[in-house]
């Protein structure tokens, strides 16, 4: 599990910007020490724990890039096309039987190892064949369409560094050392819970009051897609000593604890009294909207995150505090959250130092650029506004007016939450 000191994000500022919380997350966050080994074909996704080096060079040996014609750049035609006797033949797979001959070309496959004493491939589109022999233009430079061992990749290089979220590409690029198995920091696990006597989980009886918790299905949906071992606690009731006694319960057996609600200042939320029962509480009124209300502390060396219960307000603070704390946790390298610039096809206004989030959808505009129109209700309990829209439109702290045309930054939901 992770052990963290009970002051490690101790914070002196009144409201945090989203910058100092992503900062002090990444700073004060260590990595599980777990480390497992798994099948290449289950790599995907997972964070390497080891810096990989080439054991071989890429490609292991100089081939052709091209089916064509082999021969040595010493031979080249130098102002008009010459006929070279054709002696041999080299098929991907295959070796060259002997060196090249002066003055001979050898016909040569695309990915065939070049002849000894061969550097350069004429394409086979460029050459006419004449009886036994090829006929070459002038005019190819030397090392023409060949591909050195090497070229790609040198032997001992550190191709993949420690805390690398595995990717397709990545994985192909293990898979063409020859290697099978790779070493992952194991899965962080998230102990999932809501609050709230007003909620019910889907399936079960709803009174006339209550609603179905949605926010619990949603942060675990999106823990998944981070690679986490989201574990469902269900719905903790509003009651101070049986959430502190849960907490203290679940806390060794976890990386994280993450809950939705209770954890803004009214009478009945009682989240903080639990957790600064249960442990230390440090609670952040981060300068974002939506989602001001954000808790977070330590219960038994496990960090706790308490997002609001708003739905919306839940999706931007997951994005800006669990995200980063995930990926600390499993000793990520930084992914930084680039917004793609957009035109702006609505008018806003907002305060000045607070990072706001504006729910848009994307749209070619009558000229062909991309432009982000906003949802048309307001309302951080709007679920629709999620599943109807393309992504977050991010207004920075500086910002305090939004007009049509202008640009602004685009972020979509499938950067936030992969």
């Amino acid at each position: 599990m992770a052990q963290l000191s009970d002051d490690c994000f101790a914070f002196g500022g009144p409201m945090m910007s989203v910058d100092e919380a992503v900062g002090l997350i990444s700073a004060r966050v260590s990595r599980v020490a777990d480390v497992e080994t798994v099948a290449l074909a289950e790599a995907d996704g997972r964070i390497l724990a080891h810096d990989i080096a080439a054991p071989l060079p890429l490609p292991p040996f100089t081939n052709s890039a091209v089916d064509g014609y082999a021969v040595a750049s010493g031979d080249l035609p130098k102002a008009e096309a010459e006929a070279f006797p054709v002696l041999g033949r080299v098929q991907a797979g295959a070796s060259p039987d002997d060196a090249i001959k002066a003055r001979h070309a050898v016909r040569i496959f695309t990915g065939a190892p070049m002849p000894v004493g061969a550097d350069t491939v004429f394409m086979q589109e460029d050459v006419r064949l004449d009886g036994g022999n090829v006929v070459l233009p002038a005019g190819l430079k030397p090392g023409a369409n060949v591909r050195p061992a090497g070229e790609d990749i040198p032997l001992g290089y550190a191709a993949l560094k420690a805390g690398r979220r595995l990717r397709p590409q990545d994985v192909a690029l293990i898979a063409a050392f020859g290697l099978t198995h790779v070493d992952v920091v194991r899965r962080i696990r998230v102990a999932v819970f809501s609050t709230g006597n007003e909620l019910v989980s889907p399936g079960e009886a709803r009174a006339a009051p209550q609603l179905f918790d949605s926010n619990r299905f949603m942060l675990m949906a999106m823990l998944r897609r981070l690679g986490c071992e989201a574990g469902d606690l269900g719905i903790f009731s509003d009651e101070p000593n049986t959430l502190a006694s849960a907490l203290k319960r679940v806390a060794g057996q976890h990386d994280l604890l993450l809950t939705t609600g209770g954890v803004s200042t009214g009478e009945e939320d009682h989240v903080k009294a639990a957790v600064e029962s249960a442990g230390k509480l440090v609670l952040w009124r981060m300068a974002i909207k939506p989602g001001r209300p954000v808790a977070m502390g330590i219960i038994g060396g496990t960090p706790f995150i308490g997002l609001p219960g708003n739905p919306v307000a839940s999706f931007v603070t997951f994005v800006h505090v669990v995200r980063p704390t995930i990926l600390a946790l499993s000793g990520a390298q930084p992914e930084k959250l680039t917004p793609m610039p957009v035109r702006a096809a609505f008018s806003y206004r907002k305060k000045i130092s607070r990072r706001e989030y504006v729910r848009v959808s994307l749209r070619q505009g009558t000229d062909g650029v991309l432009e982000a129109a906003k949802f048309p209700r307001e309302g951080a309990g709007l679920l629709s506004s999620l599943a109807d829209t393309d992504g977050l439109a991010e207004l920075g702290e500086d910002v305090t007016q939004v007009s049509p045309g202008d640009s602004i930054g685009f972020l979509s939901y499938a950067s936030l939450i992969n």
